[in-house]
C-alpha cells in the first residue's frame, strides 16, 4: 500500500508577482478567493498579487496575505480536478503554517487573513523598530549553528535541513555570526534580503500585538494533523495553537524536526501549494526518498492532477 501523503504550504519570501493569476482566470473558485480577500481587507489584494509593482507586494502586510490566497487557490484547483483527493497531516512554514491552520479548519477564511495582514503589519513596524538582519549557514551542522549563534547574540531562526539554518538579530550580531560560522567551517553563508530579523527577538513587539489580535479569533481543532512550527510535533488544542503562533514570530522553525515527524508517521508524499518549489527541495534533503510535487499555476496543477491519479500516490 502507497503510504500517505501531505500537503505542505509556502512561507514568506516564496512571493512573486502575477502569483495565482492564471488560476484564477481559469477556475471561477479560485477567482472567488480573491475576491473575498479584498472584501476581508477592504483594498486591492488581489491587483497588487497579480500586478504588483514588486515593492508593494514585498511589504509584509500584503505579501503574507497575498501568499496565504495563492496558496489556498492552488490547493482548491487540486482537490476541485481530484475530488478523491485526501491528505493525512498539513504543515507550512512560518506564514504557511497558518495556511495549514485554515486548510485543516481551524480558522475561517476572513480570519486567517484579517490575522494574517496584522501579523504582516506588525512584524514590518518591527522590524522599521530595529536594525536587524538574517543570514543562511549551509554546509555547518545545526549544533555548531546553535554556538555560533549564541556567540554572536543571535538566534536560531530557521532549522531548515541539516546543511542548512537561518541566524536572525541586530546586524552587527549578523555579521559576527557570518564570520564565527566561516571560522568554523561553513561552506558559504548568504546574507539574506529580508526586511528584518524574522523569528528573533526584536520581533517580541510584534508578538505581543498578535496575541491581542489571536484572542479575538475563534480557533478550532483541527480535521487532520498539522505540524507546529515550533515543536515539530502536531498541534494541540485551540488554545495551544494561540500561544504556538504566537511563539513562531520570535521563535525557531523547525521545519527538520516536522518533515522527520511526518515521515516517521508514514507520510511519502508532499503536495507543495503555493509560489516556488523552496519546501520541496528542503524536504528532498530530509526526506530523500519522498515523492514531490508542487502546485504554483495551472501548467504545474495539471501535472500534479496527473500524478496524483497514478496508483504511486493513491493513499
Amino acid at each position: 500500500m502507497a503510504s500517505s501523503k501531505a500537503v505542505v504550504f509556502a512561507g514568506q519570501g516564496a512571493q512573486t508577482v502575477g502569483m495565482g493569476r492564471d488560476l484564477a482566470e481559469a477556475h471561477p473558485e479560485c477567482r472567488e478567493l480573491f475576491t473575498r480577500a479584498d472584501d476581508a481587507l477592504g483594498y486591492g489584494l488581489s491587483k497588487i498579487c497579480f500586478e504588483g509593482p514588486v515593492e508593494e507586494l514585498t511589504k509584509s502586510n500584503h505579501c503574507q496575505p497575498g501568499i496565504f490566497v495563492a496558496s489556498m487557490a492552488c490547493f482548491h484547483a487540486v482537490v476541485r480536478a481530484v475530488p478523491g483527493a485526501t491528505f493525512a497531516a498539513t504543515a507550512g512554514l512560518s506564514l504557511g503554517e497558518w495556511t495549514a491552520l485554515h486548510m485543516a479548519g481551524s480558522m475561517t477564511f476572513e480570519d486567517t487573513i484579517r490575522a494574517l495582514e496584522a501579523r504582516g503589519r506588525f512584524m514590518q513596524e518591527a522590524c522599521e523598530a530595529t536594525q536587524g538582519g538574517m543570514v543562511s549557514i549551509l554546509g555547518l551542522a545545526p549544533a555548531l549553528c546553535q554556538k555560533v549563534a549564541e556567540d554572536a547574540g543571535v538566534d536560531v531562526a530557521n532549522l531548515n535541513s541539516s546543511e542548512q539554518t537561518v541566524l536572525s538579530g541586530p546586524r552587527e550580531g549578523i555579521a559576527r555570526a557570518e564570520e564565527l560560522a566561516k571560522e568554523a567551517g561553513a561552506k558559504k553563508t548568504v546574507v539574506l534580503k529580508v526586511a528584518g530579523a524574522f523569528h528573533s527577538r526584536l520581533m517580541q513587539p510584534a508578538a505581543e500585538r498578535l496575541a491581542e489580535t489571536l484572542a479575538g479569533i475563534t480557533m478550532r481543532a483541527p480535521r487532520i494533523t498539522v505540524v507546529s512550527n515550533v515543536t515539530g510535533v502536531p498541534h494541540g488544542d485551540p488554545d495551544q495553537m494561540r500561544r504556538d503562533l504566537v511563539r513562531q514570530v520570535t521563535g525557531s522553525v523547525r521545519w527538520v524536526q516536522s518533515v522527520e515527524w511526518l515521515a516517521a508517521h508514514g507520510i511519502g508524499g508532499y503536495v507543495e501549494c503555493g509560489p516556488g518549489k523552496v519546501l520541496s527541495g528542503l524536504i528532498k534533503r530530509i526526506q530523500p526518498e519522498a515523492r514531490l510535487t508542487n502546485v504554483q499555476d495551472v501548467g504545474s496543477m495539471e501535472k500534479t492532477v496527473a500524478a496524483l491519479k497514478t496508483a504511486e500516490w493513491e493513499g
